[in-house]
């Protein structure tokens, strides 16, 4: 498979395949980079059905481990804008793949977009949730929160302007085609907040029976191919 490593705007990319009038942008998750193991898969699958992929490293992330800001998610956004700009300007259909938080800044990018069909594997679809999880985790309430500003912990370092714009940035439309798989045991995207995103807006919903949030096993993996192989 052609792999053209560019950068967009500065941000390290990845092309992946021959051109074509159809381009997936593919956003990784936490702890994650532009070559994901469920990205290569991706590529793979779609690639042979006619797309090409571009894939992008978001901040402090992949080549961009040495940038110290925050991640928020207004930038975000903002290079999920300039990837679809680059993706116009290069295809005529653009189509989503999301994994984890990455699916979170799409829904964030893209409501109000032309887009053809989305794939998101462990999407968080309700990050005010995780918050909050992570919040009772660290035994703190929101004033404290308030107080702290940024709050360490061993799972994801909280950041109360970060709370901020997600409470003031809440999901209300998302018209695209999409399709979803969640693991049955992920407690991170919780099934009934997946559930309640899934009916709302008319999605498909499918869970993997012992599937973890973090999809990276054999078994997950290929679970994963098969399903992306019907839906492609």
């Amino acid at each position: 498979m052609n792999l053209n490593k560019i950068r967009i705007d500065g941000i390290p990319a990845i092309i992946w395949g021959e051109p074509s009038d159809k381009m997936i942008i593919a956003t990784h998750g936490s702890h994650s980079s532009k070559i994901d193991d469920c990205i290569w898969i991706l590529a793979e699958e779609a690639v042979k059905q006619g797309y090409q992929i571009l894939s992008f490293d978001l901040p402090q992330h992949g080549e961009r481990v040495y940038e110290t800001d925050f991640i928020m998610p207004d930038e975000c956004v903002r290079e999920l804008t300039v990837m679809y700009n680059y993706a116009k300007a290069h295809a005529q259909k653009i189509s989503l793949f999301g994994c984890s938080m990455g699916a979170y800044f799409q829904l964030l990018t893209f409501a109000d977009m032309d887009i053809e069909r989305v794939w998101f594997l462990s999407p968080v679809t309700d990050m005010n949730r995780i918050i909050h999880n992570l919040m009772d985790y660290c035994r703190i309430d929101e004033n404290q929160f308030r107080e702290r500003v940024l709050v360490e912990n061993d799972i994801e370092p909280l950041y109360f302007p970060y709370y901020e714009y997600v409470r003031s940035h809440p999901i209300v439309s998302w018209p695209h085609k999409t399709y979803i798989l969640r693991g049955e045991t992920d407690t991170m995207s919780e099934y009934s907040y997946v559930k309640d995103f899934s009916d709302r807006f008319s999605c498909e919903l499918t869970e993997q029976k012992g599937g973890e949030h973090w999809f990276h096993t054999e078994s997950q993996l290929e679970f994963f191919r098969q399903w992306l192989r019907k839906r492609l």
